[in-house]
């Protein structure tokens, strides 16, 4: 078994030693659509749930997917079985196919798929992130779970130059997510965070938070909230695939949070408590 494995079109092997095609439309345009999803005691936690949001990114974006989900879920698990056991980061992602470099899709071309598996350390969720706000300049179409995700390298790049974890977008005043992660807040004892309109990637995390808000009686409101609203929270949470849901302490070097964690522990408690019935062997 391997540490970390790689696939394309039915070929795997060493991670290092994979290799894609030139014409591979990844490389001109950035035209596909992907996942990434944690794998616990050989389980991939929410599966179904990014299978279908790649179905609806690939909807979105016209790339015609050859498989079925229950093919691709086999083709994940065979993979998975490959690589040691332990706490692994399952990303896939589909492009739409390969063909000499024009703007317009080609005709005829079979969409590839590529996987990667790698295993990954979990964050403490006891650490509380120091945050940074960078205007929101992507395009309009940031439901889509794309490749082109130049923006939002150069926020993490911003948050990493500055000693920090993450970069929190905003358009004008208007709070909208992460550049990797989705971001919530606490405020009298309610959640609160983004609609899942076509500014923010529906997170996956973030519907699991919600389903854990209904169990523990935590009451929720999905609208726009705003810097000044962010910065008064009584908690902000950041919630992706790999962090799950962790607070935020400092954003703009400015303390933020810290006046509802027992609320936030019942949330995190019942989060943990699915995730660990769900990959439970």
């Amino acid at each position: 078994m391997m540490k970390e494995l790689g696939y394309y079109n039915g070929q795997w092997g060493p991670l290092e030693t994979m290799t894609v095609p030139m014409n591979d439309r990844a490389g001109y345009f950035g035209d596909g659509i992907y996942e990434a999803a944690l794998a616990h005691n050989g389980v991939i936690f929410a599966l179904d749930d990014h299978l279908r949001r790649l179905w609806r990114s690939a909807d979105k974006l016209r790339i015609e997917l050859r498989w079925t989900q229950d093919e691709m879920r086999d083709i994940l698990y065979d993979m998975l079985s490959k690589v040691e056991p332990g706490d692994t980061l399952v990303y896939w992602q589909v492009t739409r196919g390969t063909a000499l470099r024009n703007h317009a899709f080609p005709n005829g071309v079979p969409a590839n798929l590529w996987i990667t598996l790698k295993p990954i350390t979990l964050g403490d969720p006891r650490h509380r992130l120091r945050l940074i706000t960078v205007e929101d300049t992507r395009f309009l179409h940031c439901d889509i779970k794309t490749l082109n995700l130049i923006p939002n390298v150069m926020a993490a790049q911003l948050a990493a130059e500055a000693g920090c974890d993450e970069s929190v977008f905003h358009r004008g005043e208007v709070v909208t997510e992460c550049a990797h992660s989705n971001i919530s807040i606490l405020k009298d004892g309610r959640f609160i965070t983004h609609p899942t309109d076509n500014y923010i990637l529906p997170g996956i995390t973030r519907a699991r938070l919600l389903d854990a808000c209904a169990e523990v009686g935590i009451p929720t409101e999905e609208r726009t909230f705003t810097l000044a609203e962010l910065m008064d929270a009584d908690e902000v949470i950041v919630s992706s695939t790999t962090k799950g849901g962790v607070l935020a302490g400092e954003i703009d070097g400015q303390a933020v949070g810290g006046r509802a964690e027992a609320v936030f522990a019942r949330l995190q408690a019942a989060y943990t408590a699915r995730y660990e019935r769900e990959t439970a062997k």
